[in-house]
């Protein structure tokens, strides 16, 4: 463990004196118009939302955690914070945003160290505000994508061994996909898939990972057996997360218009709306099944709505925001429960939640693209291209998720024994337990 810890730590001394060697210049490559200090306002401050949604996720997914689970499940998501931020600078927002190669990923080199990551507006990625500011945007993105999977396989993957797949992922899956769709030479965005948030990017390539992990980690010691059921450790720190959630997403929808401008506002009013009517709709459902109305499920049942609209959120307008809130949560509500009747254990109903949000969101945005020209029309050729997309990005998410966990397994054994499960990854992994409930 020594050995891998130090191997670990000259790995980021690397990094980090790395940056001292290398060619770096703040003047920024394509620069275009000056900048507009409305539109590098409103993406600051949403930079800064987004930002607190990965310790919203922590508060979500750690409230639903069993106790002695709880610090190490809302550590998974802000050790992504440090993991992500470092990787982002050294090479991440190029292979994302460097100059296209084919349209799959960018070039490593264009940004290296954020060389030519500067003041400046950059003509075809921040035309209106600096292009340093554009590359923390995004790199918010980057670091809740891997934070959202660690629900799957929450309770029994070793810490390290995690840092190693957050690693890969983002690589290898996340940046492929974040340039297919939002670069301007990615190939689906030229194919002419719109996702104006990351439903295919974020919340797709997260829970396709999420449903791999479950599957690849196999069941918690506990769940076999059967008549064992998953409780949540403290529900008041789900709202708290929710409300997070909730909070930052205003930023990660409608700060994705780069501008302060009405699409950004409708984006901020078809987010909200969406949520609503997802929370709703999974209360009621539990009330047509003869259950209680409980405070976790309309937590839930929002973020479903929030995952839903992300790709639609900038395309649509409110009345069909919340059709997709409506629908995402009663397809959502019933694959937990579907889910809960076979044998896969995603401890957090990743894969049901966001997974089929973002799946959801992905094939409505294709019907319902409003300002783009495109009203209740399946016949339009953008339908059965998010359709298809839904496929590949399925498809790619999935099977190179699996490649990489087995590759991690073999580096790294990514399971914890079954003395740390029943011990709880909190001592186990981080050597710290609850002292409250």
């Amino acid at each position: 463990m020594k050995a891998r810890a130090w191997v670990s730590f000259l790995v980021v001394a690397a990094v980090s004196i790395l940056g001292l060697f290398l060619p770096s210049t703040t003047t920024s490559l394509n620069s275009g118009d000056p900048i507009n200090g409305a539109d590098t306002g409103w993406v600051i401050v949403a930079s800064a939302l987004v930002l607190i949604m990965t310790p919203g996720l922590g508060f979500f997914y750690g409230g639903m955690a069993s106790k002695k689970n709880a610090i190490s499940t809302v550590f998974q998501s802000v050790v992504c914070l440090g993991v992500i931020s470092v990787l982002w600078v050294f090479v991440g927002f190029s292979l994302c945003f460097g100059e296209s190669i084919g349209g799959i990923i960018g070039d490593p080199r264009t940004f290296l160290m954020f060389n030519h990551v500067g003041f400046e507006t950059n003509k075809d990625l921040s035309p209106t505000i600096p292009l340093v500011l554009y590359a923390m945007f995004q790199l918010k993105f980057a670091i809740i994508t891997p934070a959202l999977i660690t629900g799957s396989f929450a309770e029994r993957v070793k810490f390290s061994s995690y840092l190693l797949f957050i690693c890969l992922f983002s690589l290898f899956i996340y940046a492929p996909l974040a340039h297919m769709t939002w670069h301007p030479d990615g190939l689906l965005r030229k194919w002419g898939v719109l996702d104006f948030a990351g439903g295919t990017v974020v919340h797709m390539s997260a829970g396709f990972a999420a449903l791999a992990g479950a599957i690849f980690l196999g069941k918690r010691k506990v769940m076999l057996n059967v008549n064992h059921a998953h409780e949540a450790s403290n529900i008041p720190r789900v709202i708290i997360g929710t409300g997070l959630l909730w909070f930052g997403w205003f930023g990660f929808n409608a700060g994705s218009a780069l501008a302060a401008n009405g699409t950004a506002a409708m984006s901020l009013a078809t987010t909200n709306t969406a949520a609503a009517a997802a929370m709703l709709t999974w209360l009621f459902l539990d009330n047509i099944r003869g259950n209680k109305a409980s405070a976790m499920g309309g937590c839930i049942g929002a973020v479903v709505g929030l995952v839903a609209i992300t790709p639609a959120c900038g395309y649509v307008n409110v009345g069909q925001a919340m059709f997709i809130g409506f629908i995402s949560s009663i397809i959502s509500y019933y694959a937990v429960h579907l889910k809960n009747k076979t044998g896969l254990d995603d401890t957090l109903d990743v894969f049901p939640c966001h997974g089929m949000g973002g799946i959801v969101g992905t094939i409505l945005t294709g019907v319902f693209a409003a300002n783009v020209g495109i009203v209740y029309d399946i016949h339009n050729p953008t339908f059965f291209k998010h359709l298809a997309t839904v496929v590949i990005v399925g498809v790619f998410a999935f099977g190179g998720s699996m490649i990489f966990y087995k590759i991690t397994d073999m580096l790294v054994p990514m399971r914890v024994t079954p003395e740390e499960e029943l011990m709880g990854l909190d001592l186990s992994q981080h050597g710290e337990r609850m002292l409250d409930s």
